[in-house]
């Protein structure tokens, strides 16, 4: 189902989280009161959750804990699980019809949303240990800019996200995006209830964020603070929907 784009990304990504998980007792402050552990058996435990829904064509919502981890009650995932789960996961990608009809939790219903979001659940998830170990994480641009656009697809399906969306009271308010060493312009709309539209294309926001497009992804996803970017307009509403909005 994934090009060799696709599967070579997720490996790459795989394999660097891997790298990282040596003290698994660190603490990740990202992910507040995880550790390495947690971190990584939750990628493990993921992986393992996208290959049981699509090896089974699962149909109705079932959540990651409900699949065997192959761990023992307690015991947390490690570089070798984790990778053996990523090997697992791609194996089944290839041979899954990408129209099939699969449950997710997200807007598109079939095979093809699942590697896409395993790929940004690593990316991030990555980010946070490099952040937990003192590096400063870089997402190459190209995967960047997909990053954004996938984040933005989903957000109107992630009720634990819109609901605190509609509490700003912020309808009609608009972020746009400007990534300074790529391609990438991109406009949020807030709407009712929590909802959210989005286009591509320069246009003026009632905030606006300019920055390395690795960043902007980083941002949205809580990782990155806007105060190292070039921010033009309302900040306080800027910080009050990425703290609503990230994942």
């Amino acid at each position: 189902m994934t090009d060799n784009t696709d599967e070579s990304t997720i490996e790459a990504e795989t394999a660097r989280l891997a790298s990282l998980a040596g003290d698994l007792s660190v603490p990740v402050p990202t992910c507040p009161g995880w550790t390495l552990a947690e971190l990584v058996t939750h990628v493990g435990q993921t992986h393992r959750w996208a290959t049981h829904v699509l090896r089974n064509r699962v149909q109705e919502r079932i959540w990651s804990r409900q699949v065997p981890s192959g761990l023992a009650e307690g015991e947390s995932g490690d570089a070798a699980w984790l990778t053996a789960g990523a090997a697992t996961l791609l194996e089944t990608l290839r041979v899954t019809d990408p129209a099939m009809p699969v449950w997710t939790w997200g807007p598109d219903k079939q095979a093809s949303w699942w590697p896409r979001r395993m790929l940004f659940e690593l990316v991030v998830h990555r980010a946070d240990a490099e952040l937990a170990l003192g590096v400063d994480p870089v997402v190459p641009a190209p995967t960047a800019i997909d990053g954004v656009e996938e984040f933005l697809h989903n957000l109107p399906s992630a009720a634990w996200v819109t609901r605190p969306l509609a509490e700003l009271g912020a309808e009609g308010a608009t972020i746009h995006l400007h990534a300074t060493d790529a391609d990438g312009e991109w406009t949020i709309t807030q709407g009712p209830g929590g909802a959210i539209t989005w286009e591509r294309g320069h246009a003026k926001g009632d905030v606006a964020v300019r920055g390395p497009v690795s960043d902007l992804l980083l941002l949205l996803y809580g990782r990155r603070s806007p105060d190292g970017l070039t921010v033009y307009g309302d900040r306080d509403f800027l910080d009050r929907w990425l703290s609503a909005a990230a994942f």
